[in-house]
């Protein structure tokens, strides 16, 4: 996994920006009934997104969480008051304590299903009853949109995606929520260029092929190969499920 100290700096630039924080920011909000007093952000990182919640809801008390230092202090300058450090499996909130709460590319990050499921456990725990969360499922899929880069990678080692759409709908459910929506958003500036992938190879992104790995030159030079080194492919669509907490 990525070191979210070293990665705060140059986060935001590195994917996509504040087009991207805004569509995240819509489709979350398309799931969030207009009523919503109080939104929790878990896993808000920078802040970037949080900050395009808090903006397109004025009247929605908005809270980000994040666990990474490096991380919460720039959210906090977003947000000034509103950001606390936590441990999205223990979070410092009363039960039931917010209307909605949000996991925006969480989940994909736990390495184990046992810790997925702790997470929904616990955005569940802070959620009023009638209260939604909305979180993305499927994100190493939405990656893959067909493109020539796709087909070199297709062969890379993978670990089993442990976001799965059903996988979160199972835990949600042990949880007391019932599905209650679905949409998908682009993720603008996030189509890659061979070129881009090499050096994210080379960062340890696709962590299956850590810097080092007896694999990842080979693959590194497929990539040198393809046409148009710079030109992004297409941008991925990520997807969002929505799960209300049982009344």
């Amino acid at each position: 996994m990525l070191d979210y100290t070293d990665e705060a700096e140059r986060y935001d630039a590195s994917r996509g920006g504040e087009p991207r924080a805004a569509a995240a920011a819509r489709g979350v909000l398309r799931l969030v009934p207009r009523h919503t007093r109080s939104l929790l952000d878990v896993a808000c990182g920078t802040g970037i997104v949080t900050r395009h919640l808090a903006a397109a809801r004025p009247g929605t008390r908005v809270t980000g969480a994040d666990l990474t230092y490096a991380m919460a202090r720039r959210a906090a300058a977003r947000l000034p008051g509103a950001v606390v450090i936590a441990d999205c499996r223990r979070l410092p909130f009363p039960d039931g304590f917010f209307d909605a709460v949000s996991t925006v590319w969480l989940l994909h990050l736990l390495p184990r299903p046992e810790q997925v499921g702790a997470v929904v456990a616990e955005c569940a725990r802070v959620l009023r009853p009638g209260g939604v969360h909305v979180t993305t499922v499927d994100k190493a899929a939405a990656h893959n949109v067909g493109s020539d880069i796709d087909a070199v990678l297709a062969s890379r080692p993978r670990t089993p995606a442990v976001d799965t759409a059903p996988a979160v709908e199972s835990y949600a459910a042990e949880h007391g929520l019932r599905p209650a929506g679905a949409t998908r958003f682009r993720g603008r500036g996030q189509g890659r260029s061979p070129r881009r992938t090499i050096a994210d190879l080379h960062r340890g992104w696709f962590v299956t092929l850590p810097p080092g790995h007896p694999l990842a030159d080979g693959f590194a030079a497929r990539l040198a190969g393809l046409p148009d080194q710079d030109r992004p492919r297409p941008d991925p669509w990520f997807t969002l499920r929505a799960f209300r907490k049982a009344t």
